[in-house]
């Protein structure tokens, strides 16, 4: 389970530090996503978990007379995020959990987006009426979120590697496979008071390493993001060592044209307000 303690803290600070590897490992779905946000007209947007904020400039780039606000729980993150915002007058990153978040007066959105943001809230149903209490009549949902873990070869292979096997006792419990199952997300939603929901899969080449030397960038990207950073963090020298060797045969084995990827699978999400 993934605490919203942990994106204030220690995650939310590798996560700062990594955002530029963290974008690029989603480059395959972002470009998806943001055609679904973008396939109508929007006036206000908020981006849920807008982390380092990349989804937010995008949005703000595409459509200069719309307002965007990023929202997310780890200042660490937000600092990156107003750092690249310099310069755009129409977007602005806000310290918040969106699950409580209030829009100001005119700030009601017609668009909720987010990448990879919603998959920890504790109380996801009174998370997303929450959200739809916020935004205006016939506004949009459009959210990615991982498929069920089975399903995205980069965690199995990441879980061989560390030798662990099982899965989580609670494969809904917040954190990245928690909207795995679409049926779940589905009634989730429909109990918060969204309506038209609609699934399309995204299979995608997660990026981990490139360049002269691309598989000692995927190994450090692994070793401060991610699963497996914390489990060989808290590994004596002799399991370090032995897991340290597995996971580069691993990531070698991905290797092809100066690349190191591992296939991931997601959902975007679509909804509209229910009126």
């Amino acid at each position: 389970m993934t605490q919203k303690s942990e994106w204030t803290g220690r995650v939310g600070e590798s996560w700062a530090h990594e955002w530029r590897r963290t974008d690029r490992s989603f480059g395959g779905l972002t470009d998806r996503l943001l055609q679904a946000a973008t396939s109508s007209p929007f006036n206000q947007v908020v981006d849920v978990g807008c982390g380092a904020g990349e989804v937010s400039l995008l949005l703000a780039a595409a459509n200069p007379s719309a307002r965007v606000t990023g929202v997310d729980v780890s200042e660490n993150l937000l600092a990156v995020a107003r750092l690249r915002g310099e310069g755009a007058d129409n977007v602005a990153f806000v310290l918040g959990d969106a699950s409580q978040w209030e829009a100001g007066e005119g700030e009601a959105p017609d668009l909720i987006v987010s990448r990879h943001g919603v998959m920890f809230f504790p109380e996801p149903v009174t998370a997303f009426e929450h959200l739809r209490s916020i935004a205006r009549p016939g506004a949009r949902l459009v959210f990615s979120c991982f498929r069920e873990r089975r399903d995205n070869q980069w965690a199995e292979q990441l879980t061989s590697v560390l030798g662990t096997g099982s899965s989580p006792a609670d494969p809904r419990a917040p954190g990245p496979f928690a909207f795995g199952e679409a049926d779940y997300v589905e009634d989730i939603l429909t109990r918060a008071g969204w309506t038209d929901v609609h699934f399309s899969p995204v299979d995608y080449e997660m990026v981990a390493g490139e360049g002269t030397d691309a598989l000692e960038d995927a190994v450090s990207y692994f070793l401060r993001i991610g699963p497996a950073a914390r489990a060989i963090s808290e590994m004596d020298a002799a399991e370090r060592d032995r897991t340290m060797g597995r996971l580069r045969e691993m990531l070698y084995a991905q290797s092809k044209e100066g690349r190191i990827t591992l296939p991931a699978a997601s959902w975007i999400v679509t909804a509209k307000r229910a009126d």
